[in-house]
């Protein structure tokens, strides 16, 4: 073989070796941006990844209608608010027994200092790690637990609601071991809970409101109202309470600092009656403040509607209806405000007073919960957590 036919086989060797080996990359390549995690921070391939990548998701425990699993079967149900509310993952809660009913979810709550996500059910109360989606811990107390868990700002505390019992369990936001038994007669039948912004005070509901100091973990002030008291919210500086009452399709307005109701609200246009009424027998069976405390929402059981009013003004003035695709019993907002989720699962933008979309599971079922909380995440890690609640975000001015 002469020389120069050598050169050029050897040149040929190399040509195709280095296309077998940039097929192989690019299959590499392909397979790598297939099998990507479908998230925001995604970028396209050769690209550094971005920092201080913030993610938003809305956490939906099921089955939170009751036992109905028609609305999202059970477990934790996770949306992505910032893309639409797109359904993300299912995180599996407990095996439920052939022939028993699942454990019907009864709280939820966030904290980003623990890193947890706090379930309750009427028969435990267990913490997850946002991170890893591992339930790290339960908690039975004296076997009557739990209703509606709520947790402290600083996550130190959480306050839990007994089921059928006139108390509520003081436990420690990390480990959930029990501080305390508040034994409370004045505020019997337990049920929501809400920690003031700054964690100084408890706000606990039963047929009335008391009003525990979180030094001493002792039911400090009790508010009575017109009929007893159903779901409620508060404003950041914790100085009036708006609540839904039985007999109502509207709302009280309380001031703490006096102790008496000041106002009682009708939604004008709609009547309601007793058999209307869903599982809950009350006609207003949801509230919520706007972040910035503009705007209060309202829940008509009865009719099939979201009620808007204007916060502004005291009373509270009635200035939009919207229809949601099932009977709301509970109300949402985004940590942002842009966005409301009422139990029906409707997504609305609260700026345009308009449905936008609908939260569906995996499999497309319409999914609808009283218990909703969303976590803000910055670089996979979590950095603030919305409330279950939907209490006002703004806090006393200061000199």
């Amino acid at each position: 073989m002469s020389r120069s036919r050598s050169v050029i086989c050897t040149a040929c060797f190399f040509i195709l070796a280095s296309a077998v080996v940039l097929r192989h990359g690019q299959r590499t390549v392909n397979a790598a941006q297939q099998n990507a995690p479908d998230r925001p921070e995604q970028v396209e391939p050769f690209q550094r990844r971005p920092v201080n990548v913030k993610r938003d998701l809305l956490y939906v425990a099921v089955p939170g209608r009751r036992h109905y699993l028609q609305y999202g079967g059970a477990g934790v149900l996770v949306f992505d608010a910032g893309r639409h509310f797109q359904f993300v993952k299912r995180i599996t809660t407990w095996d439920n027994p052939a022939g028993q009913e699942p454990e019907s979810m009864h709280g939820i709550a966030a904290n980003p200092i623990t890193g947890l996500l706090y379930i309750s059910t009427n028969f435990r109360l267990a913490a997850m790690d946002l991170k890893t989606d591992k339930i790290v811990w339960e908690q039975t107390y004296d076997g009557d637990c739990c209703d509606r868990v709520a947790v402290s700002p600083d996550g130190k505390l959480l306050y839990i609601p007994t089921v059928e019992g006139h108390a509520w369990y003081v436990a420690d936001g990390m480990t959930g071991k029990q501080i305390k038994k508040i034994d409370s007669v004045t505020v019997d039948n337990p049920h929501n809970t809400i920690f003031s912004l700054d964690g100084s005070r408890v706000f606990l509901s039963g047929p009335t409101i008391g009003v525990a100091d979180t030094k001493t973990n002792t039911v400090v002030e009790t508010i009575k109202f017109g009929n007893s008291v159903r779901p409620f919210t508060i404003n950041g500086r914790g100085s009036y309470v708006f609540a839904n009452v039985n007999g109502l399709l509207g709302f009280e307005v309380a001031d703490v600092k006096s102790g008496e109701v000041i106002h009682r609200v009708e939604v004008n246009g709609f009547g309601w009656s007793k058999e209307r009424t869903t599982e809950h027998n009350c006609p207003s069976h949801g509230i919520a403040l706007s972040p910035d405390e503009k705007e209060l929402w309202l829940a008509d059981s009865a009719n099939g509607y979201i009620h808007v009013f204007d916060a502004t003004a005291m009373p509270p003035k009635q200035i939009k209806s919207i229809r949601t695709r099932s009977n709301p019993s509970w109300i949402v907002f985004s940590v942002d405000g842009k966005f409301v989720v009422p139990s029906s699962g409707d997504v609305i933008d609260a700026a345009t007073k308009q449905v936008v979309g609908g939260l569906a599971d995996e499999i497309g079922r319409q999914v609808e919960s009283e218990k909703m909380v969303e976590v803000v995440y910055v670089d996979g890690k979590p950095i603030r957590a919305g409330d279950q609640i939907g209490a006002g975000q703004v806090r006393a001015a200061t000199n």
